[in-house]
């Protein structure tokens, strides 16, 4: 059975999970969360560097510990599934990709390039009329990137979700 560490004063919890790359994995995973009433605030699935083995991430607000370790459990129990546990969210980097489009023209460029290098992000394409930026880092990072976009006329957004992994080596 896997141990829990659930910070309950933590906004979110971070479900990380290795499983086998084969189809219908993510859908039988999300389903298996929607099933029990375990609300998914995002998710992310890559290949990692085993072949055959695809890492997923799972963001959740949820902070009981007997519904987290509930979901965990029957997680574990997919034949899929290889590994599971919370990322402890002190002993952890988090880092999410966030492709902003808005309007843009000569009289606001130069103060969206400021706020842009000011959050290290980047400007990626650039029209008469619109631009788009990237810009990588922690949830926080680009919540106060959104909030300082506010001002200006946003067209789209998309935010990856939330991938962590651990610090250091774990035993």
């Amino acid at each position: 059975m896997t141990e829990l560490k659930v910070d309950k004063n933590a906004p979110r919890q971070v479900v990380r999970m290795l499983v086998e790359n084969q189809p219908n994995v993510l859908a039988r995973i999300s389903s298996l969360f929607g099933r029990r009433n375990f609300n998914i605030s995002t998710i992310t699935a890559s290949e990692t560097h085993i072949p055959g083995v695809t890492r997923i991430t799972v963001v959740t607000g949820e902070s009981d510990e007997n519904v987290l370790h509930q979901i965990i459990s029957q997680t574990e129990k997919l034949e899929v599934v290889k590994e599971i546990y919370l990322l402890d969210m002190k002993n952890s980097v988090y880092r999410e990709l966030l492709l902003l489009k808005l309007k843009a023209d000569k009289t606001n460029r130069a103060a969206i390039r400021e706020i842009v290098e000011i959050y290290r992000g980047k400007i990626i394409d650039l029209s008469k009329s619109s631009m788009i930026i990237e810009l990588t880092g922690s949830p926080e990072k680009l919540d106060g990137f959104m909030n300082m976009m506010d001002c200006y006329d946003i067209i789209e957004v998309c935010r990856t979700g939330i991938t962590g992994i651990e610090r250091g080596l774990q035993e």
